[in-house]
C-alpha cells in the first residue's frame, strides 16, 4: 500500500512553518496515541503515520529532500532516525514523548552511548538517455561536514580529551520517574548533560567550537550502471556528513534524474522514435537511416506501409538495470500529408486521383460481376 503524503497526514500545507508542523503533530499524537485508543489498530496506524511525517518534516534537510524527491528522498531515514513505533508502546513514554519533542529536548537516535551519526546527504545527477543506455561515471562536488583536522574530530582542544559524563556514568541515559494522568512509571531518557554520548568535552577545540567537524567540500566519483531510471538512487556509504565528536559518518544518496530527449521517448526499457515519411515512401517502400541511442541504423520500409504502423529495431533500447536483456527501439511511422503543392506535384496527384477512381470502379464492377455469378445471375 502506497504511503500517504506527509503533509496530508498532518493536515498542513508545504508552506507551513516549523511551529505549525509541530502543533499539527501534537494534535495528531494526542488524538491517536495508543494509550488513549487501546485495541484500536486504525488509531495505532494513524499515530505511526503522523510520527513518521513529523520525523521528516521537522528536519529541514529531510523536508527539503522529501519536497524534491517524495518518499524516495527520505527512504530509510525514519527507521534509522528518530521516532520508532516501539518507542511509544508504554504509558510512561507518552509524557516522555512530549517532554522531549515539545519541551526542548533534542531528537537523537536511540542506542548505546556514543556520539551521533552524521546526516545522510542527497544529491541529484541529471543524465541523458544515451548516458543511461551506456552507463557512465560522473564526478560530483559535495559540500559536507568533515572531520576537524585540528582536533582530529574529537571536539577537544589539543592536549585535552573527553571525560566520562558524571551525570550518567558514561551510559548516555538516565532513569527518572514520570507522572501523568495514566499513573507513575520509570522511563529512560537521553542524559541531559552529555545528550546521550556518555562523555563531555570540557575544553573545546577553538577551530570547531567542540563539534569535531567543519564545513568543507570534496569531489567524488560515482559509477552509474546502465538502465537506471529517474528516482533510482545510488548509495555512497560513509560519504555523508561526518558525525560530531568522532561519530560515524552518514551516507550520500545520489538520485538519478533523466533529461527529456529531443527525439526519443522512453517506455520502460523500450524507446519510441517518431519517423515521418512521404506518400511515395509509404506506397513504394524505402530504406532510411534512423538515429538510435548507440548510433545510426538502417530501417526498411515495406511498400504499402500505413501511417501508425510500428516498426521494431531489436535490442536498440535501454539495457535492463538488473541485467535482464536490452529493450527495443519502436519506430512509429507517420505518413505526412503535404500542406502545399507545386504545379507539377498537383498534376501528379490529380493523375493519381484519376487512376485511383478508375481502379475503384473496376474493382467495384468485378465485385458485382462475381456476386451475380455466385448467385447464378
Amino acid at each position: 500500500m502506497a504511503k500517504r503524503d506527509y503533509y496530508e497526514a498532518l493536515g498542513i500545507s508545504k508552506e507551513s512553518s516549523q511551529g505549525e508542523i509541530k502543533s499539527a503533530y501534537r494534535k495528531q499524537a494526542l488524538k491517536y496515541h495508543p494509550d488513549r485508543n487501546p485495541n484500536n489498530p486504525e488509531a495505532e496506524e494513524q499515530f505511526k503515520e503522523a510520527s513518521e511525517a513529523y520525523e521528516v518534516l521537522s528536519d529541514d534537510q529531510k523536508k527539503a529532500a522529501y519536497d524534491r524527491f517524495g518518499h524516495a528522498g527520505v527512504e530509510g531515514n525514519f527507521s534509522r532516525g528518530g521516532f520508532q513505533w516501539s518507542d511509544f508502546t508504554h504509558a510512561g513514554d507518552f509524557e516522555d514523548l512530549f517532554s522531549n519533542i515539545f519541551g526542548g529536548g533534542g531528537r537523537r537516535r536511540r542506542g548505546p552511548a556514543g556520539p551521533p551519526q552524521g546526516r545522510d546527504l542527497k544529491i541529484a545527477i541529471e543524465l541523458t538517455l544515451e548516458e543511461i543506455a551506456a552507463g557512465v561515471e560522473k564526478k560530483i562536488k559535495l559540500s559536507r561536514l568533515q572531520r576537524c583536522d585540528t582536533c582530529k574530530g574529537s571536539g577537544a582542544r589539543e592536549g585535552s580529551g573527553k571525560e566520562t559524563c558524571k551525570t550518567c556514568g558514561g551510559m548516555g541515559q538516565v532513569q527518572q520517574v514520570a507522572r501523568s494522568f495514566f499513573g507513575q512509571s520509570m522511563v529512560v531518557t537521553p542524559c541531559p548533560t552529555c545528550e546521550g554520548e556518555g562523555s563531555v568535552v570540557r575544553d573545546p577545540c577553538r577551530e570547531c567550537d567542540g563539534e569535531g567537524v567543519r564545513r568543507g567540500s570534496t569531489q567524488l566519483s560515482v559509477r552509474i550502471p546502465a538502465g537506471v531510471s529517474s528516482g533510482n538512487y545510488i548509495p555512497l556509504r560513509g560519504q555523508g556528513d561526518a558525525g560530531p565528536r568522532g561519530g560515524p559518518p552518514g551516507d550520500c544518496l545520489v538520485f538519478i534524474e533523466e533529461k527529456e530527449h529531443a527525439h526519443f521517448v522512453r517506455e520502460g526499457n523500450d524507446v519510441h522514435y517518431r519517423l515521418p515519411i512521404s506518400f511515395s515512401q509509404a506506397a513504394l517502400g524505402d530504406e532510411v537511416e534512423v538515429p538510435t541511442l548507440i548510433g545510426k541504423a538502417r530501417l526498411k520500409i515495406q511498400p504499402g506501409t500505413q501511417s501508425g504502423r510500428v516498426l521494431r529495431l531489436a535490442n536498440k533500447g535501454v539495457p535492463d538495470v538488473e541485467g535482464r536483456g536490452v529493450g527495443d527501439q519502436l519506430v512509429d511511422v507517420v505518413v505526412i500529408t503535404p500542406s502545399q503543392l507545386g504545379e507539377q506535384e498537383r498534376r501528379i496527384f490529380e493523375e493519381l486521383s484519376s487512376l485511383e477512381q478508375g481502379r475503384a470502379a473496376e474493382e467495384g464492377k468485378s465485385f458485382f460481376d462475381k456476386m451475380r455469378e455466385a448467385f447464378g445471375g
